[in-house]
């Protein structure tokens, strides 16, 4: 441990003893992963270790805008209740020293390998732009066999070690194996500004050969971050947080996306492999200039169309695992980076985002859906339904009272949906459309900002609204499209018009 270290363990230790009071708490959530305090963003190195849950995290306890990353922990049994177990990954050597950005966990034989991007950013000067200059971004490994102490880092790649037709944007490794070999993907921006995936590939999880690369046939965005790759029943699916769409329909969306292509084929076929660009394996730290060159490929994979995984206005960046027992288990950052659309009250109390709720992600009948993992049914106690006809127009649905909750609203008929939440947030379908939307933008409202997001959809059978203190998680038919949001409501209560539809509410408990 060097002065550094101490010094960040040391600082970090005394913000966290600062955190905010009760008083100024009346925002943090109870069943979705937050800092202790200052700024959280990407979801880090998910992974279920030893029967553990561990989700690492973006973490900037200094100040609840942001400043300097290093990687908080918390641990779970369940993916419900999270306790916070400290940081435990510091921007503390040369190759990371402007912080410890995002990355993955792979475990093997009772060893965590962590992957990240080490994130240097040299001195202010006229002549850098950051991305073709004055920054570094750094693949680094390190190890532990508890998840929370971890041995000496190691760097094992660096800027002039990827393709050099690309910018210094690389990064967000996430590691897999696959018949025996590891593989690592990246998200990329290339110097035509255009987005795409590296995929490397090891025999010994520390020196790695460029493989491949991921593209879509025309341009699609200039980044791509956080980019996940996994299959679900045989469905092959590339996840990426895609940056820099515009016009159309993107226009109405959000500043960044984040979503997912079906992959046809295979994108691990090194018939994808432009032919001159085949470099040797790259050890720790070395160098390799130009290893890849742009050239005409000739891909072994199509990718789809792009679908987003989220349709409201807070989620990015998310990030996937496989569970003991099977399951893919995707967590996102309950956030959006570079937007001034809206804000976030509980900055003036000294922290600010969490994650969305775990979710697992399955297919059924071709389509892929998301539903709140099924250990939350274990802290759920329905306390009302509605009787036939109760939530009609006339007669609507009403509790009061409980701002953490699950309510479902099932065999919707004649496309019939509207709920109101907290007197101020609205989720409707008419006309073949759904929107989330707030009745307020003023920055003082409950949606501190926030105004409508919406998908065109044919028909609605069924949603469920997952609510905790301060977010709105919300799954439409079965999950196939879902619309997340941060809110900040005076009151808690739910009106809900939906004919004869069948309408359960639970109340969720955290108990020790």
């Amino acid at each position: 441990m060097n002065a550094l270290t101490r010094d960040l363990i040391r600082l970090t230790e005394k913000a966290e003893a600062e955190k905010p009071s009760a008083a100024d708490s009346r925002f943090r959530q109870e069943i979705h992963l937050m800092p202790p305090t200052g700024w959280l963003n990407d979801p880090n190195g998910l992974c279920q270790f030893g029967g553990v849950f561990h989700a690492y995290f973006q973490y900037s306890p200094f100040h609840a805008e942001g400043g300097v990353k290093m990687w908080g922990h918390c641990t779970s049994r369940d993916m419900v209740r999270w306790e916070y177990q400290g940081a435990v990954l510091y921007p503390d050597q040369p190759f990371d020293c402007h912080g410890v950005y995002s990355g993955s966990a792979f475990t093997e034989d009772g060893v965590m390998y962590v992957y990240y991007t080490g994130n240097v950013k040299l001195e202010d000067r006229a002549d850098y732009d950051y991305v073709n200059t004055g920054r570094e971004a750094n693949t680094v490994l390190v190890t532990s066999r508890d998840g929370q102490s971890f041995g000496p880092k190691q760097l094992l790649m660096r800027n002039a070690d990827y393709p050099s037709d690309l910018t210094l944007h690389v990064r967000d490794p996430k590691v897999w194996k696959e018949q025996g070999l590891y593989y690592m993907i990246q998200g990329a921006r290339t110097k035509a500004d255009t987005g795409q995936a590296l995929i490397f590939r090891s025999a010994d999880r520390v020196n790695w050969t460029l493989h491949s690369r991921v593209e879509t046939e025309e341009p699609f965005g200039y980044m791509w971050e956080c980019p996940d790759y996994f299959e679900v029943n045989g469905v092959k699916l590339l996840s990426a947080s895609v940056q820099g769409l515009e016009g159309g329909v993107w226009e109405d969306r959000n500043v960044y996306q984040s979503g997912y292509f079906l992959v046809e084929g295979d994108i691990l076929d090194a018939a994808g492999q432009p032919a001159d660009s085949q470099p040797g394996a790259v050890q720790p730290g070395g160098s390799q200039p130009g290893s890849a060159q742009p050239a005409d490929r000739h891909p072994g994979y199509r990718l789809s169309e792009y679908r987003l995984w989220d349709y409201g206005f807070d989620y990015y960046a998310p990030q996937s695992f496989e569970t003991e027992d099977g399951r893919r288990i995707q967590i996102g950052w309950m956030g959006m980076p570079d937007c001034e659309e809206y804000t976030n009250p509980t900055i003036e109390n000294g922290w600010q985002h969490c994650f969305t709720f775990p979710r697992e992600i399955f297919v059924e009948d071709g389509k892929v859906l998301q539903r709140p993992v099924r250990e939350l049914e274990e802290r759920e106690r329905e306390i009302a339904a509605a009787e036939k006809g109760k939530g009609s127009i006339s007669e609507p649905f009403l509790i009061e009272g409980y701002q953490v909750y699950d309510m479902s609203v099932d065999r919707i008929s004649g496309n019939r949906f509207r709920a109101v939440l907290a007197e101020e947030l609205v989720l409707e379908y008419t006309d073949g459309r759904f929107e989330m939307r707030f009745l307020s933008r003023e920055k003082g409202s409950a949606s501190a900002g926030r105004g409508l997001r919406y998908v065109e959809l044919e028909r609605l059978e069924s949603v469920r609204i997952l609510a905790d203190v301060s977010s709105v998680e919300v799954f439409l038919n079965n999950g196939e499209y879902v619309f997340t949001t941060r809110y900040y409501p005076e009151r808690a209560c739910v009106r809900v018009e939906a004919g004869d539809a069948e309408i359960k509410f639970k109340v969720i408990e955290i108990r020790s």
